[in-house]
């Protein structure tokens, strides 16, 4: 793992730099003293730090693949979809763009490749999207050898900047949190600090295979670990409202109508719902988790306060801010 000592200075390629957990990412190999090199749609737009060495182009770009990836230690491969119009849609950028950026990387002798999947791909039958992540992974699985490279699967990630959890994060702060979702679901979560550092160990050593990675909770979350780490926070019962699986399916279904007559891919959809009312999302215990690892009990109340610092989740209450600690971790 990841020596704080190590005064080797790494040139690291990433995709997806812009994203969520990219962003993060390329903090944490900043921080560890790496010089990162990102591939960006539009460096003119881009909130990069100054740092950042930025390539100008996309997964469809070869000669743009071959400037970022050539002379690199080691590639971070996180870009994706996470929702399309079509099928297609998601294999194109998840399965072909994965061809595209290993391709580059066999012929950059690149060595070290770290591809990002998802817990998803555990699952292909249940979305286009984990399908076209498991196919990513195919892609990678044959040429493991001539890459050096790894394969990590994170779960549902939170943290501050994510829009994609937004919508629970906000249903937890209420008096009654409406859940699409089964009582008995199990499923794992991780912290997208946890995870940039995940990969920025990733990147520097020789650990091959499929990793699945968390926060390490033992036997993962159920919704009533998070009801009960939300009530700590709020300081009054969080009481749960489970939908019937029927509910957002037809929500998705129009959705889905809306998104193609304006040609707009949302996060809504059947697929989607088919994921979260799946059983057990729980990760296996991997090479890439960490002791120190930040559980919910820690993440929800720090992710909720960057929530509202930003305006994106009201401002707490004088009473919520006299509110006492939560002592425990629900899930430990």
């Amino acid at each position: 793992m990841f020596d704080p000592h190590e005064k080797l200075t790494r040139i690291v390629a990433v995709t997806g730099a812009t994203g969520f957990a990219g962003g993060h990412a390329v903090a944490e190999l900043l921080r560890r003293g790496h010089h990162v090199r990102a591939l960006v749609r539009s460096p003119s737009k881009s909130r990069m730090a100054v740092a950042v060495e930025m390539v100008a182009g996309d997964l469809d770009n070869g000669a743009a693949l071959d400037r970022l990836i050539t002379g690199a230690d080691a590639v971070i491969h996180l870009a994706g979809a996470i929702s399309a119009l079509k099928p297609h849609d998601y294999f194109r950028i998840n399965a072909h763009g994965t061809v595209a950026v290993a391709e580059a990387a066999v012929r950059a002798k690149v060595p070290r490749f770290v591809h990002v999947s998802s817990l998803s791909a555990r699952e292909p039958e249940l979305s286009s999207y984990g399908a076209s992540k498991r196919a990513g992974e195919d892609v990678i699985a044959k040429l493991m050898v001539p890459l050096n490279a790894v394969i990590i699967r994170p779960p549902a990630v939170y943290g501050p900047g994510d829009r994609a959890t937004l919508p629970l994060m906000k249903a937890l702060t209420q008096a009654i949190a409406v859940i699409p979702g089964n009582p008995l679901n199990r499923f794992s979560l991780i912290h997208v600090g946890d995870l940039a550092r995940a990969l920025a160990d990733a990147a520097v050593n020789d650990v091959g295979g499929l990793h699945e990675v968390s926060d390490g909770t033992p036997g993962g979350y159920c919704w009533a670990d998070l009801l009960a780490v939300a009530t700590a926070e709020r300081g009054k019962p969080v009481r749960p409202l489970f939908l019937p699986r029927a509910i957002p399916f037809g929500v998705a279904l129009a959705a889905e109508g809306l998104s193609r007559l304006t040609s707009k891919p949302g996060m809504v959809s059947r697929d989607k719902v088919r994921e979260l009312y799946h059983g057990d999302w729980v990760a296996n215990p991997g090479s890439f988790d960490r002791a120190d690892a930040i559980r919910f009990a820690r993440g929800f109340p720090e992710a909720l306060a960057w929530y509202r610092q930003v305006g994106w989740l009201p401002r707490r209450t004088r009473a919520d801010r006299n509110r006492p600690e939560p002592r425990e971790e629900a899930g430990s």
